[in-house]
């Protein structure tokens, strides 16, 4: 049976290319993961307010190397796609941005972001995504980016605020933090925005 619409982005969108470094223009660049990252990955994951909202720990560097690795096939198999948020200048890591759950078809996948404990307060999250976005939305042709966070981190919204991304909704009991289950935020953006 024939589908009635088209693909919004065909195979090979992302993969038929390197992964791109991406500047900001204000200092940061976004740029792929490279295995030398893990003591930085490592230690930012030390940080308790990444156990706060994140489901996931890092036990050690070897652990760390092969998430990296993941990441960089994950460009390959166009399912993510994920940014190392470098300090222009000299290279120091200071976050992650990434597209989560692509799928081509539709145009659509989820942004999500985290920073270095020593660059929280200075729009680091906010500026990364809006680059993301820029380039999703404007240069690759996605249709959709969403972007959710827990209802009570009140730090991601106001990124999330900041980058474009207009509040849609809550999703209830949404993700299963170590705490327990979150309600989250829902924002996107779509193209034309």
């Amino acid at each position: 049976m024939p589908y009635l619409t088209r693909a919004v982005l065909d195979a090979g969108t992302l993969s038929g290319a390197p992964q791109p470094t991406l500047p900001t223009g204000d200092g940061l660049l976004l740029r792929p993961w490279r295995a030398e990252d893990a003591p930085a990955v490592h230690a930012a994951f030390q940080d308790p307010v990444m156990h706060q909202w994140h489901a996931r720990a890092a036990d050690s560097e070897d652990e760390v190397r092969g998430w990296i690795a993941e990441w960089q096939q994950s460009w390959e198999q166009e399912r993510n796609a994920q940014w190392a948020v470098t300090e222009a200048a000299d290279d120091v890591l200071v976050g992650r941005v990434a597209l989560r759950e692509v799928v081509l078809w539709d145009g659509l996948a989820e942004v999500a972001y985290w920073t270095t404990a020593a660059a929280r307060g200075r729009g680091v999250a906010a500026r990364a995504a809006r680059t993301l976005a820029h380039w999703a939305l404007d240069e690759v042709g996605f249709q959709r980016l969403e972007l959710s966070h827990a209802v009570a981190n009140h730090a991601s919204c106001r990124v999330a605020h900041k980058a474009g991304f207009a509040p849609e909704g809550t999703k209830r009991r949404a993700v299963l933090h170590p705490d327990g289950w979150h309600d989250m935020h829902l924002h996107a953006r779509v193209r034309g925005d």
